[in-house]
């Protein structure tokens, strides 16, 4: 099978905290009939847009993908492992939690049973932007549990003003929400599994109340030391092109590259590749074809190619996700 990139068609995603326009990442996308909060670019029902597998599900195309295409690390008789997406919260976020794997095997087995930790790299905010990520010091179950009966949940949680190019870590069990104007690029386990503590009393647009999840979440919530929040990114080489660590856990490594000069090149060995175009055009050269590439678009590498180029026309930023070579998923 020729390996090459292929890029995949993202999907809109509905949600009541979103946005009507979705612009500049897609400036096609305004003025839109309804709210969307997510757009999805490696979910199981994303289509290939070309490639060996044009036109195909990547939750169909996946466990027929050869060890070329995924690399050895990754089994394929589970789902694919990454999700990618882009969030455009107009109105906050609920409260919420996701499960960590050992909880969502238990209790969400119909839902896939995979626990969910994420990282956030902030694309844009406007001024005053400001997400909130793990309990403030000194909250125990019980005094959370107090401020939850009185609205008050979201006071429990660390304010962290966000700006483009932050970036955050949240893992599983790791109580948050996220404000209005930012747009996040978040790459995360392949999970949809959420928990909302709190919804500020929020109403559909038929005018209910959103479920909520107390007692589930309760469960899920890490007490104690939390891990999450804002990290630094490390790097690795400076200059016209910079490549940064952004994070790195069990589940995902990403990294940030920026470059302005043809044939840029940035491959982890043996180990397919998610690449998500934050901002730039050109072409990606193999030893056959030169594919051109824009912003918002994201594609998967195949883990044995191992000539890849990046010419770009325009100055360009792209993160590349990846599952660690020595974890086996």
């Amino acid at each position: 099978m020729n390996l090459r990139p292929a890029r995949l068609e993202p999907r809109l995603v509905p949600r009541i905290w979103g946005a009507r326009s979705l612009a500049p990442l897609f400036p096609d996308k305004q003025s839109l009939p309804e709210p969307i909060g997510e757009v999805w670019l490696t979910g199981n029902d994303c289509r290939f847009a070309d490639g060996p597998f044009a036109g195909e599900k990547l939750g169909d195309a996946w466990p027929r993908m050869s060890d070329d295409w995924s690399g050895r690390n990754i089994s394929r008789g589970k789902p694919f492992p990454l999700l990618a997406k882009f969030i455009f919260p107009e109105e906050k976020l609920s409260v919420q939690v996701h499960p960590d794997d050992d909880y969502a095997r238990k209790n969400e087995a119909a839902l896939g049973g995979m626990g969910k930790t994420e990282m956030w790299y902030i694309i844009s905010a406007r001024e005053g932007a400001e997400v909130r990520v793990g309990l403030r010091l000194g909250v125990d179950r019980e005094r959370f549990q107090r401020a939850l009966a009185d609205g008050r949940a979201e006071e429990c949680l660390e304010r962290i003003a966000v700006r483009a190019d932050d970036v955050l870590f949240v893992p599983a069990g790791t109580v948050h929400t996220i404000g209005p104007g930012m747009t996040i690029c978040e790459i995360q386990q392949n999970s949809d599994i959420t928990y909302r503590v709190f919804d500020f009393n929020r109403l559909t647009s038929e005018g209910k109340l959103r479920e909520l999840h107390v007692d589930k979440s309760m469960d899920a919530i890490r007490f104690g030391e939390q891990r999450g929040g804002k990290i630094a990114p490390v790097e690795l080489e400076k200059g016209h092109n910079l490549v940064s660590v952004l994070a790195e856990c069990a589940y995902f490594a990403v990294l940030k590259s920026v470059f302005a000069e043809p044939q840029y090149r940035v491959k982890a060995e043996g180990v397919m590749e998610v690449l998500v175009i934050i901002e730039g055009t050109g072409k990606i050269a193999v030893s056959d074809a030169e594919i051109e590439y824009s912003n918002a678009q994201a594609w998967l590498v195949p883990a044995a190619l191992r000539d890849c180029r990046f010419v770009p026309a325009t100055p360009t930023t792209m993160l590349h996700a990846f599952v660690p070579s020595d974890v086996s998923t």
